[in-house]
């Protein structure tokens, strides 16, 4: 019995299928999901997503958030997620490049801690992006 996974982020639901198994990652390290998985609940962390659908392994960049698994359903609730085939390398670096800027610049001033998180979150998804772009060159 595969597993139903349903990524949604608050622009979009980004990803729905049915799927043999799949690699998330969590706070706590990566965590592989099979059908009839206990339930659970974790916060996901900034990183590559790993499905397996039909022996076909495709990944995703999924950054923070929040899966639950309830019986054969796995949930992702996320600020950021993009299939590898949507990444644009060129867009990525140019992001990138702009939060650590804005980063460098707030360390010289009194900036709200909420926005040096939200540079820093881009920072860390823009790595995730690009690191699993280039690895599979």
């Amino acid at each position: 019995m595969p597993l139903i996974l349903e990524i949604v982020t608050p622009e979009a639901r980004v990803y729905s299928d049915t799927v043999d198994y799949v690699v998330i990652p969590t706070v706590e390290g990566e965590i592989g999901i099979l059908p009839g998985h206990l339930p659970l609940l974790s916060q996901v962390a900034d990183g590559e997503l790993r499905v397996t659908k039909d022996g076909t392994t495709e990944g995703l960049v999924i950054g923070d958030g929040f899966v639950q698994i309830q019986g054969d359903k796995v949930s992702i609730l996320a600020e950021h997620a993009i299939e590898e085939s949507s990444i644009d390398e060129n867009v990525v670096e140019k992001a990138m490049q702009r939060a650590q800027s804005a980063l460098n610049e707030a360390k010289d001033s009194k900036i709200d801690p909420a926005e040096i998180e939200r540079l820093e979150s881009v920072v860390r998804f823009s790595v995730a992006q690009l690191g699993i772009k280039r690895r599979r060159r």
